[in-house]
C-alpha cells in the first residue's frame, strides 16, 4: 500500500512494486502545491497518482455505456422461430425497466401448444411478470404487444400503461399508452383484444388463434400493424420474463 507519510519522511519505496495512488482532486493540488517542486511533480507522475476526476473521465462513461448495452441483451431460455437477434435487442430496449437483467423464457407457442386460446389461458396461469406477444402473419410480418400482466380471462380491460402495441414494417415502431382511455387488455373465451376506442381495437385474435384484426385506436395511437386490417395468424410465440 503506498504511504505518503514515508515519501514525506524521505524513506526508499520498494522498486519490486508499482505504486498508484487515487486522491481527491483538491487533495493532489494542495499536495504538489505546497511542496511546489518540479522534482515531486515528476515523481507523482512516475507513481502513477491520479485523480478520481481523471478516472471517471477517462474511464467511467464508457465502461457505464458498454454496461448499459450488455443488460440490454437478453438471454433467451431456447432460440426464437420468429425473431431475429437485432429484432430481440431493438425490442428488448423498449421493454419495462422491471424487465431488464431477466432471462426471456418462452411460456407459449403455436407451433408447440397449438392454435388455441384455451392453452394459451391455461400457460399463463403459471406467470408472474409482463408478456410479450409476437405474431407472424401469412404475410409474413410481424407485429404483437407487451401486455403488463399474463393474458386471463376478464369480465373487462385489464393492465397498465406499460402495455405498448409494436410492429415490425421493416423497421421497429412501437405504439405506447396515449393516455387516452385505459382499454388496456381485454380476454375471454373467444377472443384477446388490445386497446379500445371508437369501437374498435388496437390488436385482436380470435378463440382459434388463427383470425386477427388490427385497427387504429385511441389507448395507443397506432396504426394497422398489419398489411391489412383482417390477417391471418402464421405463427405466436409469447415471451415471459423470470
Amino acid at each position: 500500500m503506498f504511504s505518503w507519510r514515508r515519501l514525506k519522511e524521505g524513506k526508499k519505496l520498494n522498486p519490486k512494486y508499482s505504486y498508484a495512488l487515487v486522491v481527491s482532486e483538491d487533495e493532489y493540488q494542495r499536495r504538489v502545491d505546497a511542496l511546489n517542486s518540479e522534482d515531486l511533480r515528476a515523481l507523482c507522475k512516475r507513481l502513477q497518482i491520479t485523480t478520481k476526476e481523471e478516472l471517471t473521465t477517462k474511464h467511467g462513461t464508457s465502461n457505464m455505456a458498454e454496461l448499459e448495452l450488455e443488460a440490454l441483451k437478453p438471454t433467451l431460455s431456447e432460440p426464437s422461430s420468429l425473431l431475429q437477434v437485432e429484432q430481440i435487442e431493438k425490442l428488448a430496449k423498449t421493454l419495462p425497466p422491471r424487465t431488464f437483467g431477466y432471462p426471456w423464457s418462452l411460456a407459449f407457442s403455436t407451433s408447440k401448444h397449438g392454435m388455441s386460446i384455451k392453452t394459451l389461458y391455461r400457460t399463463m396461469q403459471a406467470q408472474d411478470s409482463p408478456v410479450l406477444m409476437i405474431i407472424k402473419d401469412s404475410d409474413g410480418q410481424l407485429f404483437g404487444a407487451l401486455a403488463s400482466e399474463p393474458f386471463k380471462v376478464s369480465e373487462g380491460f385489464y393492465g397498465t400503461g406499460e402495455t405498448f402495441l409494436f410492429t415490425f414494417c421493416p423497421e421497429l415502431e412501437v405504439f405506447k399508452w396515449t393516455g387516452d382511455n385505459m382499454f388496456f387488455i381485454k380476454g375471454d373465451m373467444d377472443s384477446l383484444a388490445f386497446g379500445g376506442g371508437g369501437g374498435e381495437f388496437g390488436l385482436w385474435l380470435d378463440g382459434d388463434l388463427y383470425h386477427g384484426r388490427s385497427h387504429s385506436c385511441k389507448t395507443f395511437g397506432n396504426p394497422l400493424l398489419s398489411k391489412k386490417e383482417d390477417f391471418f395468424v402464421q405463427d405466436i410465440e409469447i415471451w415471459s420474463f423470470e
